[in-house]
């Protein structure tokens, strides 16, 4: 067999470990490593190459965005910051049918642009959001499926791991990443908010149940109460992406600063001791330890491509059927749409980079734009079974016994098409993702 055979026969391989329940980096490593050893007929060159990875992981600077964001996204949380966004939300929106689902939205964002953590607006968003809009008699596949999916904006709401790890692996500005995000997320979120409003107007049994009313929030809340609950929240926002974005401090800079901020807001509002702020260090060496160990596995399955050939390969096939970016982009989205159904987002990323960057480099495109495409398309698969990370986070989260976890999928499949539509546009039009790059 030819080393490009070799190489697709892998990739096949590892998917189909990974659908039988093999740890992901587990199953990136190990055939990334057995191919290059039959590849090359040596053990050594796998063993030094794996050596090259690791060391690639660990000794690069702006890796130390992980540990930090992931810190001040987990303090953020304990600290009670989302609960207060989701109520300075609501009392803008609860007028309007469907306007707590739209506060959900808005307070998505919000703390998305703080955290970068979808999971934490998940969970933290099922607990006092569902409830409410159960309250206010809210269909309840609504109710969950509006925070499935607003709680993907952590993803590409900069400050964004997602971001991060695309900005490593592709081996580009984390600031200019941050920088791309700015305007599909706020795009997506907006996209969200008037997919609502439809709802609300032409599919209103799918949002409000028979008989469901406009009320005022309980904790209904003055302009000087908005303010002063507002106000942390934005004073992260500025010192986080205020300072990226001025020049002021590096992304790494804004982590650390964000972190320390984040911590004396929860220290000053009593909500952390020191058994919280011991498990917030310990989740957050978990999270950025996984992350190290699927980014070490994803350099040797990027290196096993390169020597079977599969980019250049691929790019020849291009070339010689005259297939152009059209048809690039089809294969990417129709990729990653497959891959959703199986892998989380950060494994997503890790998988499709290496196998396209070699193909669309040559075509010219942006890879700043290139990596907000992949993220967003990759989000998609936060929202769509079997996996649906999100949608497992908010049924684990739920209390309701009545809501299954057909409901969360089935209330998250609109939000999964505004996804895709707002994809779709960003392809069409690259501009909106790089028009703040400097």
């Amino acid at each position: 067999m030819s080393p490009f055979e070799i190489g697709l026969i892998s990739v096949v391989a590892m998917v189909v470990m990974i659908y039988l329940g093999v740890y992901i980096p587990i199953a990136l490593g190990m055939v990334s490593f057995v191919t290059i050893w039959i590849l090359r007929d040596s053990f050594q060159l796998p063993l030094a190459l794996l050596k090259i990875a690791v060391g690639d992981s660990v000794t690069q600077y702006s890796f130390a965005t992980i540990p930090l964001f992931t810190f001040m996204g987990l303090i953020v949380s304990k600290a009670g910051m989302g609960e207060d966004v989701y109520r300075v939300m609501n009392t803008v929106f609860y007028r309007i049918t469907g306007g707590v689902g739209m506060a959900t939205v808005g307070a998505n964002a919000l703390f998305a642009a703080v955290t970068g953590s979808s999971i934490a607006s998940a969970s933290v968003f099922t607990k006092v959001a569902v409830p409410e809009m159960m309250k206010l008699n809210y269909n309840k596949r609504f109710a969950v499926g509006v925070v499935a999916g607003s709680s993907v904006l952590g993803m590409i709401i900069p400050p964004s791991a997602m971001l991060i790890i695309y900005a490593i692996v592709a081996e580009q500005s984390v600031g200019h990443m941050f920088l791309a995000g700015i305007i599909p997320g706020i795009m997506l979120s907006g996209a969200y908010i008037l997919a609502i409003w439809v709802m609300a107007r032409l599919w209103p049994r799918f949002v409000v149940n028979e008989g469901a009313v406009n009320k005022a929030p309980e904790d209904l809340m003055s302009a000087a109460q908005l303010l002063m609950l507002s106000l942390p929240l934005v004073g992260l926002v500025i010192t986080v992406l205020g300072g990226i974005y001025t020049g002021w401090l590096t992304p790494v800079e804004a982590g650390a600063a964000g972190a320390a901020l984040g911590l004396v807001l929860a220290i000053a509002r009593g909500k952390i001791n020191l058994k919280s702020f011991w498990n917030a260090l310990l989740e957050t060496g978990h999270i950025t330890a996984a992350i190290l160990f699927l980014i070490t596995a994803a350099s040797m399955y990027s290196r096993m491509l390169g020597i079977a050939g599969v980019p250049n390969a691929l790019g020849d096939f291009l070339e010689t059927y005259q297939l152009g970016f059209a048809a690039v982009m089809v294969m990417l989205v129709l990729l990653m749409l497959f891959l959703g159904t199986l892998l989380d987002t950060a494994s997503i990323i890790l998988i499709v980079v290496p196998l396209f960057l070699p193909i669309v480099e040559p075509l010219g495109v942006n890879l700043v734009w290139f990596g907000i495409i992949v993220v967003i398309g990759a989000e998609i698969g936060l929202l769509t079974p079997p996996l649906g990370i999100s949608c497992f986070v908010i049924k684990s989260t739920i209390s309701d016994p009545t809501i299954s976890l057909k409901d969360v999928f089935m209330g998250a499949l609109p939000f999964a098409a505004v996804m895709l539509c707002v994809l779709l546009v960003l392809i069409e039009f690259p501009i909106l993702s790089t028009v703040l790059l400097p």
